[in-house]
């Protein structure tokens, strides 16, 4: 059953450019400067979206000198990914069985 972090991560995925960012650092961690110039985002508008990530608890802040660097947390996505996987199987099983609640 989804949660409401499940839902929380759901909305913060269901931004484009949240959903781009996370992407981008799926493959590595990255600083605002790196995720201003892979986006075109604005700086302010990128802190906004990841705070919204952090909260959801998809990302990760590692501080380095000047720098903070953001690194997904990909316990998150399995989790959700999990529960995603649960419902289709749930679906699936009430379709292959012709399961209806009758009026």
């Amino acid at each position: 059953m989804l949660t409401s972090a499940d839902s929380d991560v759901l909305k913060a995925l269901a931004d484009p450019l949240r959903l781009r960012i996370v992407t981008l650092l799926a493959r590595e961690s990255l600083c605002t400067t790196h995720l201003v110039e892979e986006t075109g985002a604005r700086q302010t508008n990128l802190s906004n979206h990841l705070k919204v990530l952090r909260e959801a608890g998809l990302v990760d802040t590692e501080p380095c000198g000047r720098w903070t660097y953001y690194r997904l947390r990909p316990e998150t996505l399995s989790a959700l990914a999990g529960e995603l996987t649960g419902l289709a199987a749930a679906a699936q099983e009430a379709a292959d069985n012709g399961r209806k609640r009758s009026c």
